[in-house]
């Protein structure tokens, strides 16, 4: 195992329990950004596809919906416990399976897919031109690929939020680098397809969407989700924030989440990054 592969993988084990924990939650809040990845991708059936960053499996079983019986799709993540419950879900589905890897240093057969998708799982590599070079071998001339990340925290209360609830609360924990990997590595149109066009991709292009993210459950229960993972998460463990100290940056969330509380449920605005670029 490389020491990139190593340090990520550490990284999604210390957060994975709680991604399984919460899997029907967190599929149901990225629900709008799934359908734009799959819209754009434009899977057709008899495929084979890659899923990238697949987590617990949702993005690979619904591709694999769509490819149908005669086509297939794999599903890859660095974390074995995100796996685990992917392959539970997947009983009985035939055209899916998922493999406990890193992209960017994973032995692809030389073009193999169709088509390569991702709902947030490329944000993540650390050397991100090295990583979409070695995905690029696996794809047919003419595959595309389609991904979704994070736009500015700015435009992202999910995080935006949180991050500065937990501040108030705790104190800031000393900066990162913007671009290190990281959920809003990939907040840059320009830069990530840069990215893709040094990884020997054409075509690179991208779009900031604008969207509601649909978290279920009552506002207290959102809130005390979002104040549980990105920004406010980090600065939680920085800091060795109690559960008292969740407690309070959730129900701090829950005041400005106030007005996102519709007749529909809760519905966060949210921007987010769909890029698409073709295997030569």
């Amino acid at each position: 195992m490389t020491l990139e592969n190593a340090e990520q993988k550490e990284f999604w084990e210390q957060f994975a329990d709680l991604w399984v924990t919460h899997q029907t939650k967190l599929d149901a809040l990225m629900a709008p950004v799934l359908s734009g990845v799959l819209g754009r991708a434009a899977l057709e059936p008899g495929q084979r596809v890659l899923d990238v960053g697949c987590g617990t499996g949702l993005s690979t079983l619904q591709a694999a919906q769509i490819v149908g019986p005669k086509g297939f799709v794999e599903g890859i993540d660095i974390s074995e416990p995100m796996l685990t419950r992917a392959r539970s879900n997947a009983k009985g589905v035939k055209n899916a399976r998922f493999v406990t890897a890193d992209a960017a240093a994973h032995p692809f057969r030389f073009a193999e897919f169709d088509a390569v998708i991702s709902r947030f799982g490329v944000m993540f590599f650390i050397d991100p031109v090295k990583a979409f070079s070695n995905m690029r071998r696996g794809m047919k001339p003419g595959a595309k690929i389609t991904m979704a990340s994070w736009s500015h925290l700015n435009v992202n209360p999910w995080f935006q939020v949180p991050m500065y609830a937990a501040k108030q609360r705790l104190g800031a924990p000393p900066p990162l680098d913007a671009d290190a990997p990281g959920p809003l590595a990939f907040r840059d149109i320009d830069r990530v397809c840069n990215i893709l066009s040094e990884a020997g991709f054409v075509t690179a292009s991208g779009e900031a969407a604008e969207l509601h993210l649909t978290p279920p459950g009552e506002l207290i229960e959102i809130a005390r989700q979002a104040a549980s993972i990105g920004p406010a998460a980090r600065t939680m463990e920085y800091f060795k924030g109690t559960e008292e100290d969740l407690e309070a940056i959730a129900q701090n969330v829950a005041k400005r989440f106030q007005d996102y509380d519709t007749l529909d449920g809760v519905r966060v605005p949210a921007v987010i990054n769909f890029f698409s670029a073709t295997a030569p």
